[in-house]
């Protein structure tokens, strides 16, 4: 069963509950308890790794943040501020029978045109890929794994 499979990140001990053969979970930056669908385990899996591992403050993390692109309303995953208020990481996730396509990365690029964040990160809870966003040269590279926040955040 996809919804509560074991994904390439590490095993986080949530709030699971289960009422009429659903299970819900207690998401902590948001303050409340969420229907569990296959591409929420992903995001809650993902959030945990940002701070639990990359040490990135629950206080900076928004999620599912509205934007407008072209008239329409859409919302982005997961965005990472620095202490500034500066956007620093940008984060779609997809259910993990969702495959990595170029149109992921359309998508997020899509967001990033709105957002303008430098670093981008696109997982199924299975894969994840990073690309850092070089806007003076309008250029993208991805990079092997995704930086601590320390490692963002202004000195």
């Amino acid at each position: 069963m996809e919804l509560l499979c074991p994904l390439n990140l590490p095993p986080y001990p949530f709030q699971i509950t289960e009422r009429n053969n659903k299970f819900f979970l207690f998401d902590e930056i948001r303050k409340k308890t969420l229907l569990i669908t296959p591409e929420e385990w992903v995001r809650q899996h993902f959030i945990q790794y940002l701070i639990l591992q990359k040490k990135y403050p629950k206080s900076l993390i928004q999620l599912e943040g509205g934007l407008k692109l072209n008239g329409q309303s859409k919302r982005s995953d997961i965005l990472i501020f620095n202490s500034r208020g500066e956007k620093i990481l940008l984060v779609e996730c997809k259910a993990p029978s969702v495959k990595i396509t170029q149109a992921a990365f359309d998508q997020i690029a899509r967001y990033n045109i709105v957002h303008r964040v430098p670093l981008l990160a696109v997982t199924n809870g299975l894969e994840h890929f990073y690309c850092q966003i070089d806007f003076e040269q309008e250029k993208y590279f991805f990079v092997d794994k995704l930086p601590d926040y320390e490692d963002l955040s202004p000195k």
